[in-house]
């Protein structure tokens, strides 16, 4: 058996090296950083309290012991002096204006009140300190999108103010961002302080990479993974972001800096791939060797520090395609590198490469003559080198006499709703913006799908065969599956779940072996886990909180990423996990998308390099990543019922390319598809995408599971959670989740769609088959024959090691039946897990009885979390020994449940806790 070690300091190391690459400084006058030694720092705004580590939901949910916070790094610092005085000022204040937690799912505030401060108070502070800091703090999530007001995409009245003065009173301020995607910038014109670093949300090694970075001990290297504009009406998606019903794309591909690059130059602030150093280079373009007659081109560019500090540059290249028939945007990043760390002086030569289908554009019209084709269209294709998009400079043009058609393909995906797209129209000084016709859809998918299905399948029986006898070769996938019955391919296509008992606790699924008889036929239950800022387990286990999605594509260093998710890669398998929900891979069409934190980018390449990182590091020690969410979830706003309505072009070059380079080049072998729908079908039974484009297409051999809770259609039906036939026919192969999959709670259609023909059994092996593919080949596979890997932790604090599976037996939630508890320990601080499995899900009064012998003003203050989430606290006085009870309203929304109670102050004894159903809830209908 192999034996992994993770090193809990190599993986600290990692993702503070990460989080010191992935922020950007994009402002830095005056020389105001890095700090010198001996500099007294007056840090303002509260959010040097409350630290945002990552945004909020699923993709956030990691328990951590700890996270270093900007402020406590700069306390830390040897060489530093935090101004007390004013810390004090703050302090005082939060006496009275609390964290606001929010309360329940998605309610998180995205700010905090912000601490109005004074003349006299900023007068004092520079009058005892060096050098300002003022951090502004934001998040948003899951469910839970930006707004354009002050709060969230733009600054209050408050931070305004408190930028203005600070900015006024000392000759050096920085403005440091502790964001999750791009905010509103217009106060950096109005008020020019003098630095400004987005440092976004980077874990719980933030706060020590942040003052690396302001202490000079790392030089920024960071690059902007989006362009940041004047104003949020200055994206072309705004009009057509935050509807209820329906997105329409009319920007089409013209995303972030394709649309900016060439119509709006002017409306940009700061450009894609802009970002600062404390040193300075020259980039310098040797060769492009680049013919007609070549696959690959290649570019030669030697880097050198001219500078006087250590530090590392980007190297970006850009395609600019002839307009042709098609029209194209006036920038594409094809390829990028980092340099090593250079000394001032030293130099290196970097060869990048680009695939010459990096030249082809999809027409999607047959406008050239060749629908449904990726082709190069004649003209002349020229190539910008630099480390923004703005700057680069052009180094060569390629001529190419002939049109040539690289990839046919056919139509999927295409629009049935009629709009007009976006297209350049060249003019003497630039492009003008038009709009043309898309083109809709010309084939009856069904139809299609209908001819294609797989060939039938017979019922063989049981043979005595289990899934080990395929892991040994001992026999074929397909004939050890025959032995199932109709039943039991039904139910290995429902996930069980949250807090699946069969897996490792607190996790979001289990699938595979999700009833007994599948299990006896030896197919395990393979774990995933949420999510793409760390792994997250609901009992409260901890973990490590990773750097969010848009830092880490901010570092534009595709060997670190995968180094420190190999390390993610160890954490998972000592947590018996096999598949990571994530990397999440939309693209940032909008900045008020709350998801961007968890996500890469505005541009394609970018996000497709960052995702197959990502899978690398995983990979390398036999775990995955769960790619995230295909497709076109750009929206958190109504994501159940939001109708994305774009044209197949724009589908194919921007909003699915990343995915298609993870799968390609990450050889990805899981997949999420989304809540809402693209183009009138929900992705949860989209056949084109999940099965033509997908597997036909890329060559896809893996398992593709459904968000949690998805709807599904046809053309004929309104979205529901029941039509798991339609999934399933779409190679859609789980349902994500249920309570108990083989007692069908969500009365899905699989076994009735089987009985009357419009579901085959072929179909469903075909989905049995991908699943127990993925199974083969993970670890859970291995765990079940005993054959597992060990993994050694060292390094890891002491106050934090409780990465080992926590045993807890679950319990049958009975209503109006109290769970008792023996000697239970209530001292203050301590806490004490249960498990319950409820076989109806609502709400419920919950009644606690307990007694205590302390004194009747005495205040003893118990907390209930349910997944990890509080949902109600009781708070006890003194009863003189007598059993008195308090009952509160708590909704159970899982049937499998961890709850938690803790105990803020001792001298509590709780004798039970009575669970009594009020008004039932089933989430097939909610």
């Amino acid at each position: 058996m192999t034996t992994y070690t993770l090193d809990w300091n190599a993986y600290t190391a990692l993702a503070r090296k990460t989080v010191a690459e992935g922020a950007v400084l994009l402002k830095n006058d005056k020389q105001t950083l890095p700090l010198l030694a001996g500099t007294t720092v007056s840090v303002f705004g509260r959010n040097q309290f409350n630290y945002y580590k990552s945004g909020t939901g699923s993709g956030g949910m990691v328990n951590v012991s700890h996270v270093t916070s900007p402020l406590e790094a700069l306390h830390q610092h040897p060489d530093l002096t935090v101004n007390q005085s004013l810390l004090d000022v703050y302090e005082a204040w939060l006496q009275d204006h609390p964290f606001d937690k929010g309360e329940g799912w998605a309610a998180e505030p995205w700010s905090q009140e912000e601490m109005p401060v004074t003349d006299e108070v900023v007068a004092q502070a520079a009058g005892q300190s060096d050098v300002a800091i003022v951090m502004i703090g934001r998040t948003a999530g899951e469910d839970r999108d930006n707004t354009a007001d002050p709060g969230s995409y733009l600054l209050t009245d408050v931070e305004l103010t408190l930028i203005e003065k600070v900015s006024q009173a000392f000759p050096k301020t920085v403005v440091l961002l502790n964001v999750g995607n791009v905010i509103d910038m217009q106060w950096a014109l109005d008020f020019d302080p003098s630095a400004i670093l987005y440092a976004w949300q980077g874990g719980m090694e933030g706060g020590n990479a942040l003052v690396d970075l302001l202490t000079g001990a790392v030089t920024p290297s960071g690059k902007l993974p989006d362009t940041i504009a004047r104003s949020l009406d200055a994206y072309p998606s705004t009009p057509y972001f935050g509807h209820e019903d329906r997105a329409i794309y009319k920007e089409d591909i013209y995303v972030g800096y394709r649309y900016f690059e060439t119509f709006a130059k002017d409306d940009v602030l700061y450009p894609f791939g802009f970002g600062l150093s404390y040193t300075t280079f020259d980039v310098t373009t040797e060769t492009v060797d680049m013919t007609e007659q070549q696959v690959t081109l290649t570019v030669t560019v030697t880097v050198t520090n001219t500078g006087t500090r250590s530090g590392k540059e980007v190297v970006q290249v850009y395609l600019e395609k002839p307009q042709g028939q098609l029209g194209n945007p006036a920038r594409g990043l094809v390829t990028f590198a980092k340099t090593q760390q250079l000394e001032p002086g030293q130099q290196e030569t970097v060869t990048l490469t680009v695939p010459l289908t990096e030249y082809a554009s999809y027409d999607d019209a047959g406008m050239t003559g060749h629908k449904s084709s990726y082709v190069i269209e004649a003209g002349a294709y020229h190539l910008y080198v630099g480390t923004d998009v703005r700057t680069a400079a052009h180094v060569a043009t390629q001529t190419i006499d002939t049109l040539r058609v690289t990839e046919t393909l056919s139509e999927n995906m295409a629009p049935v709703t009629a709009f007009d797209r976006l297209k350049p129209h060249k003019t003497e000084t630039g492009y003008d913006v038009t709009y043309e016709a898309t083109p809709l859809r010309t084939i009856d998918p069904e139809v299609r799908r209908l001819a294609e299905r797989p060939a039938a399948r017979t019922y063989s029986e049981d043979q005595g065969l289990t899934l080990k006898d395929v892991y040994e070769e001992k026999t074929s996938l397909d004939v050890f599956l025959d032995q199932l019955t109709d039943e039991d391919l039904a139910a290995i296509v429902r996930g069980e779940g949250m807090n699946s008992p069969r897996v490792t606790p607190g996790t979001a699924a289990a699938f595979g072996g999700v009833t007994d008889r599948l299990t006896a036929f030896g197919i395990p239950a393979a774990c995933c886990a949420d999510g793409p800022s760390g792994i997250r387990m609901d009992i409260g286990t901890k973990a490590f909180s990773l750097p969010n999605g848009t830092l880490v594509a901010s570092t534009f260093n595709v060997d670190l990423v995968a180094d420190l998710f190999e390390m993610t890669g160890l954490e998972l398998r000592k947590n018996g996990i096999d598949t990571l929900l994530g990397p999440g891979m939309n693209i940032h069409r909008h900045p008020l998308n709350g998801r961007n934190f968890e996500y890469f980018s505005e541009d394609p390449h970018l996000t497709g390099m960052m995702a197959v990182a990502q899978l690398d590091g995983m990979h390398r020690v036999g775990v995955t990543g769960t790619l995230k969410h295909l497709s076109a979830n750009n929206q958190e706003f109504h994501r159940h019922d939001l109708d994305s309505i774009v044209s197949e072009r724009a589908l194919r070059e921007i909003y699915l390319k990343g995915f298609e380079h993870a799968v390609k080049r990450g050889q990805a072998y899981a997949i999420m598809t989304t809540y809402g729908a693209v183009n009138g079908l929900w992705t949860a039974g989209l056949y084109d995408q999940n099965t033509r484009i997908l597997r036909d297409e890329w060559g896809f051999d893996g398992v593709v599971m459904t968000d949690w809770w998805a709807k599904i259609n046809t053309e004929e039906t309104e979205a529901n959670r029941q039509q798991t036939a339609t999934m399933v026919r779409s190679q859609n192969d789980l349902y994500m989740v249920v309570g108990e999959p083989g007692a069908n709670p969500f009365e899905d259609d699989t076994l009735s769609s089987l009985a009357d023909g419009t579901l085959t059994r072929a179909e469903l092996l075909r989905s049995a088959a991908n699943i127990c593919q993925f199974i083969l080949r993970s670890p859970v596979m291995e765990r079940t024959l005993g054959q597992e890997a060990t993994v050694d932790v060292t390094g890891l604090p002491e106050e934090t090691d409780d990465l080992n599976e926590q045993a807890v037996t679950h319990q049958q939630l009975q209503s109006g039946v109290p769970i008792v508890f023996d000697e239970l320990d209530t001292s203050t601080g301590s806490s004490h897990v249960f498990a319950v499995t409820a076989e109806e899900t609502g709400m419920y009064h919950v009644t606690f009885e307990a007694r205590s012998y302390a004194g009747e003003l005495a205040q003893m203050p118990v907390t209930l979390f349910a997944n990890n989430m509080p949902v109600a606290t009781f708070t006890f006085n003194g009863t003189n020994g007598e059993w008195v009870t308090q009952t509160k309203d708590v909704f159970v929304f899982n049937p499998h449940n961890y709850f938690k109670l803790y105990f803020a102050l001792g001298g509590l004894e709780l004798k039970n806790i009575t669970f009594t159903l009020t008004e039932s809830f089933h989430m097939k209908n909610g």
